[in-house]
């Protein structure tokens, strides 16, 4: 079995006072990071990210999405439910149909932002 690489620590303890009175000037209020926490779970499943790169591309309907994926609609609907109640998608009706597209380039950036973070070399 290969060793598991060591985290590298400190040989002393020390607390820097100025540097932490910076990080807790800074830090977000324990709801918020508690929010971003469960957005980031969102993207924590390959579906919805199969289904947020189909929607990165083009505004599509559940049918269009099923037949991309190949999965059921209503496999797709269920993902898409939990994308809209966090507002990472959003809809629109056109006759009988409804179409889906990302909420905003928030989303758009976050995705590309992820694929230029997961090519990069170490």
């Amino acid at each position: 079995m290969a060793e598991a690489k060591k985290i590298e620590c400190c040989d002393t303890v020390e607390v820097h006072d100025h540097l932490l009175k910076i990080v807790n000037e800074k830090m977000p209020p324990e709801t918020e990071l508690y929010d971003l926490a469960e957005l980031f779970k969102v993207f924590g499943d390959s579906t919805r990210i199969r289904i947020l790169f189909v929607l990165f591309e083009a505004e599509v309907c559940v049918c269009d999405l099923a037949a991309a994926l190949n999965m059921t609609q209503s496999a797709i609907s269920h993902q898409l439910k939990i994308l809209k109640q966090n507002k990472l998608v959003k809809s629109r009706r056109e006759g009988k149909s409804i179409f889906y597209s990302l909420a905003d380039n928030h989303v758009r950036t976050i995705i590309a932002q992820g694929c230029e973070h997961i090519e990069e070399d170490d």
